[in-house]
């Protein structure tokens, strides 16, 4: 049986927390399974109509309860504040095929000048029933080729010994009319063949670089309506969905 939370559980469970201009976390549960998540951009203050370079950082932990291993993390959805602005031009390109089989450090190096973000991914692995594995790796985001018109982004992390898998996730980032605009859509890859679970993330996002003698910004924004809004889903293999918005306060200049 899938299990929906409803929008507006998640925004009055986090809605109030982030509102407020705390730094708390917001957590929320669907039967066994928790998902731990915070976030947040600097700077805080921003112009009303035209858009400043931001930096973006965001962590998620997915635990259960019970102390089992969690349910696979299987599809990631996330739809971006039409005051956020995404900006490519002149940035140097990483394809995924230069990433395959790569070291982080390999990767690091081979497509430095296309970096637009870092951080670490965490999994548990079930060995053969009778023993767990939790791992750490680095996590590092390119800057991809686009794709059908739209921008990409490269995730690429690679999994520690015993496991010893790459994983090159390719995210397209499309551009939305409306409330939100722009949507990401991708598919975690099974972890440890099927036997891990993803357990955490965290990265921070952004990049100043130089374009025709302009400087230019990964991502920037605005604060036109003193908030910066997401939306969230993510559908796990036992059939659980967890979905809803977070708001996130922001001031005018001035």
């Amino acid at each position: 049986m899938r299990t929906r939370l409803p929008a507006i559980g998640v925004l009055l469970a986090v809605g109030a927390v982030l509102l407020a201009g705390s730094a708390g976390a917001a957590t929320v549960r669907v039967g066994t399974l928790v998902l731990h998540a915070d976030g947040g951009f600097e700077p805080q203050v921003l112009p009303k109509r035209t858009y400043a370079p931001i930096h973006f950082q965001g962590f998620g932990e997915i635990k259960t309860t019970d102390g089992s291993i969690p349910p696979a993390l299987q599809h990631i959805k996330l739809d971006f504040d039409h005051d956020g602005h995404l900006t490519t031009a002149g940035l140097a390109v990483c394809r995924p095929s230069q990433l395959e089989g790569a070291t982080t450090q390999q990767a690091r190096r081979r497509c430095a000048a296309s970096i637009v973000g870092t951080g670490r991914i965490g999994a548990e692995v079930s060995l053969a029933g009778i023993a767990r594995l939790e791992l750490r790796t680095p996590l590092t985001v390119f800057n991809g080729p686009r794709r059908n018109g739209d921008p990409t982004a490269i995730l690429h992390a690679q999994a520690p010994f015993p496991v010893s898998e790459t994983y090159v996730i390719v995210v397209p980032i499309e551009r939305r009319q409306g409330t939100y605009g722009y949507k990401v859509a991708f598919d975690i890859p099974a972890i440890a063949g099927g036997f891990g679970s993803l357990t955490y993330i965290s990265a921070k996002i952004g990049r100043l670089y130089k374009s025709h003698g302009t400087q230019r910004s990964y991502i920037s924004a605005r604060c036109s309506d003193y908030i910066l809004q997401t939306q969230g889903y993510f559908s796990f293999a036992d059939g659980n969905v967890i979905y809803g918005s977070v708001f996130k306060a922001c001031r005018p200049e001035g």
